[in-house]
């Protein structure tokens, strides 16, 4: 499906990933709100509110303001929140809740690029506490994900440090290319929003993945490959005998509050539909 093997003699390259939507079917942070809620971290009053956020996210069917107000609520909601009570719940509840949403494409994608000689680097707008352990499910060799603050008592203090949207995705690409060696030109990504066109154009080999109406507009005109995901496949089910993923994740990203990202995520969304209608 994919290219030759690399040649050792050339630079080096990469494959860059979005994650929701892209690699898995849903948002990830959203998904572990169930998780957050049996941990004391959340009311049921705002699991039902992420629930709605995460159908906002797959259907796009809230206007902007209703995004910003839910967006605004989310970035308070993890303020004193644990760092190490969120690690601990993800790595948890991680294989039942990620795990039977991975796509099938996107898994025999990243094992054709390492195949191939290229690193797999997860560039994603959630946050690290979510992404990074699911980068090291998929055996990623890089994440770049949202960084939120921890004050001095090991929580989170509701603002964002770092945020992994848009153009700072592109920036990020950018930074690793320079660190590591990679050929951008011979490079490749992957996504499914047109928030993430910076990111794509920053590469020789752009694809759209389930790609919303903007995204999907801009690949035609730009005649870059549009691919379908639509098989989550438990991995176990791609691997019998799988118990740890064969390469481990080398994170580039500090820790961050997953809250703070789901924040993020519902205002990508809003963004993405502003931009689509």
């Amino acid at each position: 499906m994919l290219m030759d093997v690399e040649n050792h003699s050339l630079p080096r390259t990469a494959a860059f990933f979005d994650l929701d939507k892209t690699v898995i079917a849903k948002s990830s942070t959203l998904t572990f709100s169930k998780s957050f809620y049996q941990g004391g971290l959340i009311n049921r009053r705002a699991v039902l509110r992420t629930a709605y956020a995460q159908f906002v996210f797959l259907a796009g069917g809230a206007d902007h303001d209703q995004m910003e107000r839910m967006r605004r609520y989310l970035s308070a909601l993890c303020r004193g929140w644990n760092v190490q009570q969120v690690k601990e719940i993800v790595a948890e509840t991680l294989h039942d809740l990620i795990d039977p949403i991975i796509y099938d494409e996107a898994a025999t994608l990243i094992e054709e690029h390492h195949t191939a000689g290229r690193d797999v680097v997860i560039v994603s707008t959630s946050g690290a506490e979510v992404v990074e352990p699911i980068g090291e499910l998929l055996g990623a060799d890089r994440v770049v994900a949202t960084r939120m603050v921890v004050g001095d008592d090991g929580c989170f203090t509701g603002e964002v440090e770092y945020y992994a949207y848009g153009p700072t995705k592109a920036e990020a690409i950018r930074e690793l290319a320079a660190s590591e060696g990679y050929d951008l030109a011979r490079c490749y990504a992957y996504s499914d929003s047109v928030t993430d066109v910076p990111m794509l154009e920053s590469v020789g080999h752009p694809h759209a993945v389930n790609p919303d109406r903007a995204l999907r507009r801009e690949a035609l005109a730009r005649e870059w490959p549009i691919l379908d995901f639509h098989r989550p496949v438990r991995l176990k089910q791609r691997f019998p005998a799988f118990s740890v993923p064969p390469r481990p994740a080398l994170v580039a990203a500090a820790a961050i509050g997953a809250a703070a990202a789901t924040a993020g995520l519902v205002w990508y969304a809003s963004r993405r539909r502003a931009t689509a209608a």
